[in-house]
C-alpha cells in the first residue's frame, strides 16, 4: 500500500503547542430530561425514575437559568441543531414541550431550518402529543423501540409492548416527517432469526433513520451486576452481519457505526458530534464542548436533577460540575474517537479547523495507521479502510498518547 500520504489542506508552520481557530465548528443544543418511569437493566445513561407528579415548572426554570448562564460561552453564535434527550423527554407534558422550545427560541440563534429531535419511549406516548409536539417545533422524533418481540422487551425491562411500539411508529408518523427507530440487538438468549424479525419489522415502516445497538453490558448497571445469557460471540457477529447486510441492501445505508439512513437522512445533530463539532448541553448531567478562538473546554453539569435544579436557579454557576479545557495531548484521540465512526470519515481540512492543532501532530500516526492498512490512502479525507472498519477500537487507540 501506498503510504505518501499527502494532506491536501494547509499545514500551519508554528512549532509551538498552542491552538488557534480561524473559524469555529458549527454549534448544536443537547437539552437532558433525566426522568424515566423505570430505570432499565442495561442502561448507565443518567436517568432517574420519575415522581409522582413531575416537577414540569421547577425543571423550566432551572432549564433556563442554565442556559441564560452558558450564554456568555456562545453569544452570537448559530445553533444547528437542538436534541432533546433522556431519560425519557415524552414523559414531559405537550405545554412543557412548548415551553421549552419558546425559551430555546428566545435565547438562541436557531436556525430556521434546524433540526429539533426529541426522544421518546413508545410507554409514554399518548394519541395527541405528537402532534403537539410537532407543532411546537419539533421536527424529529427517535423512538426507543429496542425490539418488537414482548419477551424481549420485558428482560430488557421496557414498559411497552411491541403493539405499543407498533402504535408509536403510526403516530409520529403522523406528526413529522423524520422518523428514528432504535433497535438492540445481541439481546439475552436472541437468535439471528428474532433479531431479523425486529430489524423486518421496523423497516415495514419505513422510516428514514435506523439506528442499530448491540447491547453491552455497561459498568454501574443492574445488567452489569447479574448478567444475562447473551448470544455467544459467533451467533451475535452473525446477527450484526445479518443486519447490516439487509439494512443496506433494502436502502438504509450505514453512515456511522451503529446508523443507517436514507439518503439525506441522517442525524445531523450526531453527525456534528462525530464530527468534532460544538455542543451545549443543559439540564442534569449534561455535558458540552465548547470552542474559543485559542481553547476548547468541556463541561459538565450536576447529575443529580434535585441538586443541578437548586444549584441553576441560584445562577451563581453552581450547577457546572465539571470545567476545563481539552488538554494539547489529548485532542489526536477525542478527534478521531469521533470523526473514524463515520463511514465516510471527514475532510482532512478539518483535524486543523476543528482542533486548532497544526496536522504534523498526527501525520506520522497517520503514516503508521497507512502501513498497517487501518486507514484509506486518500489525501482528501480521514477515514478508516475496510480492515480499520472492522478493528476500529484498535484504529482509534493508535491516536492515543500523542
Amino acid at each position: 500500500m501506498s503510504t505518501s500520504f499527502t494532506p491536501t489542506v494547509r499545514i500551519r508552520p508554528s512549532a509551538e503547542d498552542s491552538l488557534r481557530f480561524d473559524t469555529l465548528p458549527p454549534l448544536s443544543l443537547y437539552v437532558h430530561v433525566p426522568w424515566c418511569v423505570r430505570k432499565c437493566p442495561y442502561c448507565d445513561f443518567n436517568s432517574h425514575r420519575a415522581p409522582e407528579t413531575l416537577p414540569e415548572q421547577q425543571y423550566l426554570d432551572a432549564l433556563s437559568a442554565d442556559l441564560e448562564q452558558a450564554l456568555p460561552l456562545i453569544w452570537g453564535r448559530q445553533v444547528v441543531s437542538v436534541f432533546i434527550g433522556g431519560g425519557t423527554p415524552s414523559l414531559l407534558s405537550a405545554k412543557t414541550v412548548d415551553a421549552m422550545m419558546a425559551m430555546i427560541r428566545a435565547y438562541l440563534r436557531l436556525l430556521p431550518d434546524a433540526e429539533v429531535t426529541l426522544e421518546a419511549n413508545p410507554g409514554t406516548v399518548e394519541a395527541d402529543r405528537f402532534l403537539e409536539y410537532a407543532r411546537s417545533g419539533v421536527n424529529r422524533l427517535s423512538l426507543g423501540v429496542q425490539s418488537f418481540n414482548d419477551e424481549a422487551l420485558k428482560r430488557l425491562g421496557r414498559i411497552h409492548s411491541a403493539d405499543q411500539a407498533r402504535r408509536a411508529i403510526e403516530l409520529a408518523q403522523k406528526a413529522v416527517s423524520r422518523v428514528n427507530i432504535d433497535l438492540m440487538y445481541a439481546l439475552p438468549s436472541q437468535t439471528l432469526e428474532l433479531a431479523a424479525y425486529d430489524l423486518e419489522e421496523a423497516m415495514r415502516f419505513d422510516p428514514e433513520h435506523l439506528s442499530l445497538y448491540h447491547l453491552s453490558l455497561e459498568p454501574n448497571t443492574v445488567f452489569a451486576k447479574y448478567p444475562p445469557t447473551l448470544p455467544d460471540d459467533d451467533t451475535s457477529e452473525s446477527i450484526q452481519e445479518h443486519l447490516q447486510a439487509t439494512a443496506q441492501e433494502r436502502g438504509w445505508l450505514q453512515y456511522e457505526v451503529s446508523a443507517y439512513a436514507k439518503k439525506g437522512g441522517h442525524s445531523r445533530h450526531n453527525t456534528n458530534y462525530w464530527e468534532f463539532g460544538d455542543y451545549l448541553g443543559i439540564g442534569p448531567g449534561a455535558h458540552g464542548k465548547i470552542s474559543f478562538p485559542d481553547r476548547v473546554i468541556r463541561q459538565a453539569k450536576l447529575r443529580s436533577p434535585e441538586s443541578w435544579m437548586q444549584a441553576a436557579i441560584r445562577r451563581d454557576n453552581s450547577h457546572v460540575a465539571e470545567e476545563g479545557p481539552i488538554a494539547f495531548g489529548d485532542f489526536p484521540f477525542e478527534f478521531m474517537l469521533n470523526a473514524l465512526r463515520l463511514k465516510q470519515g471527514v475532510p482532512a481540512s478539518y483535524y486543523e479547523e476543528r482542533t486548532g492543532q497544526n496536522l504534523r501532530h498526527v501525520l506520522p500516526t497517520i503514516k503508521r495507521c497507512l502501513e498497517k492498512g487501518l486507514l484509506a490512502d486518500d489525501p482528501t479525507r480521514i477515514r478508516a479502510s475496510e480492515l480499520g472498519w472492522r478493528f476500529l477500537n484498535d484504529l482509534q487507540a493508535e491516536f492515543l498518547d500523542q
